[in-house]
């Protein structure tokens, strides 16, 4: 059983765990993967891992309470455990060599972003973090980011918060101002990564994307997660998640992101009604 030893609600919607896995602490690298299971009889799921601490020996996992399964941690509390907690899975990202490099989150997605974002500002490489969230009240991270970056773009679709305006606004913005990246790091919405990569295509820029949103049984055995890649075919946990940018078919991806809809809405809705059973 892995213990809970922190919770923390981020925003309405996204919370922090931090749990006691020694074994997959010491190993874990930014990039790569967990899956866990809440109790005996819940559903398989793989998170990226958001932070490690060897010392410690703490796993933190950042999820977003979407369906049936994040709505079943999220009954969890610290001192409670879960039933599984299985990894590290996946490659680590690359982070050998690179001097400066843009690194570009949406959303929940930041909390991908942010490990490498922190290991590579460890290394000593120049970090320029762009995050961006629909509105103030979505914002994670931001200190945690301010802490691992030379250069922070705050940026909000409303204005209510930071800049006015896209991630890829910023980035081109301070492309134009004559920044020379040797990467870009892009994770988030498929549709975000996808036009970060039209961006820096147009730029000539390496780019590196996390396909981790369209990841489901995290083993390549359900082939939820299959995608193109350069014209080829490639499963994002057991192939990645990382891929160059430039080469993914981002519409064949964003397409099989949207099969499993339906039973993602009735498995949110069954957990809602036992959960509300559960309370009374």
């Amino acid at each position: 059983m892995y213990k809970i030893v922190r919770k923390k609600e981020l925003n309405p919607t996204v919370t922090l765990m931090e749990i006691e896995a020694p074994l997959i602490a010491k190993k874990a690298e930014p990039g790569q993967f967990i899956i866990f299971r809440a109790k005996e009889d819940s559903e398989r799921v793989p998170l990226t891992i958001a932070d490690f601490d060897r010392e410690k020996g703490t796993v933190t996992i950042i999820f977003q309470i979407v369906g049936g399964a994040t709505m079943e941690l999220n009954t969890l509390n610290e001192g409670d455990s879960l039933q599984d907690f299985v990894g590290p899975l996946g490659k680590a990202s690359e982070t050998d060599g690179l001097k400066k490099v843009a690194v570009v989150g949406g959303g929940v997605g930041c909390a991908i972003a942010y490990p490498i974002a922190k290991k590579l500002h460890n290394l000593g490489c120049e970090v320029h973090s762009i995050v961006g969230f629909r509105n103030k009240d979505l914002v994670i991270l931001e200190d945690e980011f301010k802490a691992a970056s030379n250069k922070l773009c705050m940026m909000t679709d409303d204005g209510s918060y930071g800049t006015k305006g896209l991630v890829t606004n910023a980035l081109e913005e301070l492309i134009k101002e004559g920044n020379q990246y040797d990467e870009v790091i892009a994770i988030g919405p498929v549709i975000m990564m996808k036009f970060v990569s039209q961006l820096t295509k147009k730029y000539n820029i390496k780019t590196i994307v996390s396909m981790n949103p369209i990841m489901i049984d995290g083993t390549g055995m359900c082939g939820g997660c299959r995608l193109t890649v350069g014209g080829e075919t490639k499963f994002a946990c057991v192939d990645g998640p990382d891929f160059d940018g430039h080469l993914v078919d981002f519409d064949e991806a964003m397409h099989r992101g949207t099969m499993y809809r339906d039973f993602e809405t009735h498995a949110r809705e069954s957990s809602c009604n036992l959960l509300n059973k559960e309370v009374k």
